[in-house]
Formats: C-alpha cells, sequence, structure tokens
C-alpha cells in the first residue's frame, strides 16, 4: 500500500514537471509522456485540480474525435534555488517549475577559507529568505571537480582546493531543505534535457569552455556519472605531448592548452595584450581584427574540435550543445572548431549539429536548480532520499499555501 502511494505521488509530480518543463498539454498527451493508463491521469488530474497545483485552459482543436483541455501550471506550484559555487564567488537563483529564473544574485566568496562553509550557509540562508512565502522544493548545488553522489553531496575540487568536503550534508542539517549536489557540467546537462536545446533527445553531448573545460554526456535520456561521478571530464584528455602543466598534476590536457588561463598565457607570451591584460581584451582584439588574437582562439578551436570528434564518435550522440562564458568568442573558436571537427567525424556523424547557446552569467547557477526541478523524472534513483523529499514537498505545496505557511 505504501508503495502505490508514493507511486502516485511520484507521477502527481511528473505532471507537474512535465507541464512546467513543456507547457500546459492534454491529459491524453500526459498519459503517453508518463507511460500510465489515461484513466490514471484523469484521477491524478482531479486531485491536482483540488489541490490548486493546476487549472484548465482551453480546449484543443478536434481531428475528430473528443476536443482535450489543456492543464496548465499555477504559480504556487514551488520554486527551487539553485548555487553556482566556484573559487571566488557564488551565483544563486531562484527559478520557477518551468524554469524561468524569478531572481539571481552573486557575491564574493573565498573557497579557501577556513570557514567556507559556514559563509555558504549564511549567504544562501539570505537568499531563501528573499523567496518570502513561496514554497521552496529544495536547493540545488553545482560545484566544479568530483561530487560522489547527488543526495550525499561530498565535493572534491582541484580548482577549489576541497578534499572530501560535506556540502550536502551540511546545507541539509543548516538550511532544514532538500539538497541536491553535482558537478557543475553535469548540472547544466541535467538544465538542458528539461528546458533546453537537448530536450526531446535521449543521446547529447553537453561541451562547455571558459575557465575550463567539459562535457555533461547524456545517455538514454539520463547524465552519465561513471563509477565516482567524474564522467565527461574532457578536460583532462591528453591533447599535446610534454604540454603545459595541468591543475590536476599532469601535462598537456586539453583544458591546460586551451582553457581561460591558458590562451590569456599564450596571448601574453606573443605580445597579443600586456602582462596584465585578461580574456576580455584579448577577445576585444580578436572583435576587432587583430590577426594574432584571431589565431590563438582558432587554435584552441581546432584542438577542441578534434577531442570531440573523437567523443561524438565514440558516444554517438545525436547533438551537441556548446555553453559556458568562453561561448561570447565562438566565432573565433569557430574558425578552427568547424573544420577540425568534420575533418575528424566518421562518415555517418558528419552531419551532426552543433548549437552554440548564448551565455548568461546565471546559467550556471540555473543548471544547479534544474537538480531539484528534475527529480520527476529520476527513474533510476539517481537523487535517492533528497528527490523523495523534493517530490514530496512539491505535492504538498499547495496545502501550505492554503494553510498560509508557504
Amino acid at each position: 500500500m505504501k508503495q502505490s502511494s508514493e507511486r502516485a505521488d511520484v507521477n502527481r509530480s511528473a505532471i507537474l514537471a512535465y507541464i512546467g518543463a513543456e507547457g500546459p498539454m492534454t491529459r491524453a498527451e500526459l498519459a503517453r509522456r508518463l507511460g500510465v493508463s489515461p484513466a490514471v491521469v484523469t484521477q491524478l488530474s482531479k486531485q491536482l485540480l483540488t489541490d490548486g497545483l493546476v487549472v484548465e485552459l482551453e480546449t484543443t482543436g478536434s481531428t475528430g474525435g473528443r476536443p482535450g483541455r489543456l492543464l496548465g501550471l499555477v504559480a504556487d506550484a514551488g520554486s527551487a534555488i539553485g548555487v553556482k559555487v566556484a573559487a571566488d564567488h557564488l551565483t544563486a537563483v531562484e527559478a520557477g517549475i518551468d524554469g524561468t529564473v524569478l531572481r539571481s544574485a552573486t557575491e564574493p566568496f573565498d573557497a579557501s577559507a577556513p570557514m567556507a562553509l559556514t559563509d555558504l550557509v549564511a549567504t544562501l540562508r539570505r537568499f531563501i529568505d528573499g523567496a518570502g512565502e513561496r514554497t521552496i522544493l529544495g536547493l540545488g548545488v553545482g560545484a566544479p571537480g568530483s561530487v560522489d553522489e547527488q543526495g550525499t553531496g561530498t565535493v572534491n575540487s582541484t580548482q577549489m582546493g576541497w578534499q572530501f568536503v560535506p556540502v550536502g550534508e551540511t546545507l541539509r542539517r543548516e538550511l532544514g531543505l532538500p539538497v541536491l549536489v553535482e558537478n557543475n557540467v553535469n548540472a547544466l546537462a541535467v538544465a538542458e534535457l528539461l528546458h533546453g536545446q537537448a530536450r526531446g533527445h535521449d543521446n547529447a553531448l553537453v561541451v562547455t569552455i571558459g575557465t575550463g573545460v567539459g562535457a555533461g554526456i547524456v545517455i538514454g535520456g539520463r547524465v552519465v556519472r561513471g563509477a565516482s561521478g567524474v564522467a565527461g571530464e574532457i578536460g583532462h584528455i591528453p591533447t599535446v605531448e610534454d604540454g603545459p602543466e595541468c591543475q590536476c598534476g599532469a601535462r598537456g590536457c586539453l583544458e591546460a592548452v586551451v582553457g581561460q588561463a591558458a590562451l590569456v598565457a599564450e596571448a601574453r607570451a606573443r605580445g597579443i595584450i600586456s602582462a596584465t591584460a585578461g580574456i576580455d581584451v584579448l577577445r576585444s582584439r580578436a572583435d576587432a581584427g587583430d590577426a594574432a588574437a584571431e589565431k590563438v582562439f582558432s587554435r584552441a578551436g581546432h584542438l577542441l574540435g578534434r577531442a570531440v570528434a573523437g567523443l561524438v564518435n565514440t558516444l554517438d550522440p545525436e547533438l551537441v550543445i556548446v555553453l559556458g562564458e568562453g561561448v561570447e568568442a565562438w566565432p573565433h573558436w569557430s574558425f578552427g572548431f568547424e573544420p577540425a571537427f568534420r575533418a575528424g567525424l566518421i562518415a555517418r556523424k558528419r552531419g551532426i549539429s552543433v548549437a552554440v547557446e548564448t551565455w548568461q552569467d546565471d546559467s550556471w547557477a540555473l543548471g544547479a536548480a534544474s537538480l531539484v526541478l528534475a527529480t520527476s523524472f529520476d527513474a533510476y534513483g539517481d537523487t535517492g532520499e533528497q528527490g523523495r523529499l523534493v517530490r514530496q514537498r512539491l505535492t504538498e505545496s499547495a496545502v501550505a499555501v492554503e494553510e498560509g505557511t508557504a
């Protein structure tokens, strides 16, 4: 009996999540997406209508059968908090169940400080308080490095100097919310599956360029984490024999030759920019037509293109999505990327689409929030007990609103 009740809760929250992710839809379409009978969806939708979580909208056009009524989401279904943790700053967002960013904030953060976790808790507590009466379904955290499990959230990160830091445990204890923690690129891949260009695709490759280089690998509609949560660390593909030292300790890694720091170092060494100038100046020089600056990006694009071609040949995705801070200079990367990428592909993959997304500062944090918003689609139990708690809060949020406690 308990198992049946939990299954009903999952279906209720999945109905909300599907409508939130893809917009209003009919009961028949929901039944097809969820893989349950129309009668089950009819019963569950009655409960959701009674609870005030969904509302009936206009009638769809008919092709001969009975016209269907669209079910739409109401605003009080809840929201999620997402935070991107970096070595020197935090970016937090509150997102509605449809992925709309309701508010965001960026604050300085010192990941190397002895009280870093205490500072993280204090910053997030202030941000959460800003939600007012809205029901917070949970907190998602995206961090560079490896995470043991989303529902546990122990982080190891060379970028931040963290070893076995109990991020999830600490935040759950101090904030009293379900907390899911994931590698930041994997979190972006979840967001792409839920609201982005990977939606509707079972196999995709999400590549990020910027400070580092990473990939989120989607196989069979699921983000692949690997044995210890570090699948997709393409920044550490050996690329240049005896190349510059990487932060991981090896030499000649892809990230060590095409990451932001590497591009800046090359441009300084060649006198393209001054010894104190950074990536913004280098990009401006390239935008202005400086051939030497353009060549720095083009060379990086060439190396990236060969690496990504190898991944496409190995993983057979339906599409490649490129995003991250580095895409602001993509017109210059692409001169090297496109020819190297296409030349490196096996014949049957040469027509694969590469989608380059416009980058927003809060995209990393929205990816973290998507960890929470995607729990209703967790068919494999990756989110564990924390995912169950999010789903419980989602299906109970209307009661809190009615009682004035949300």
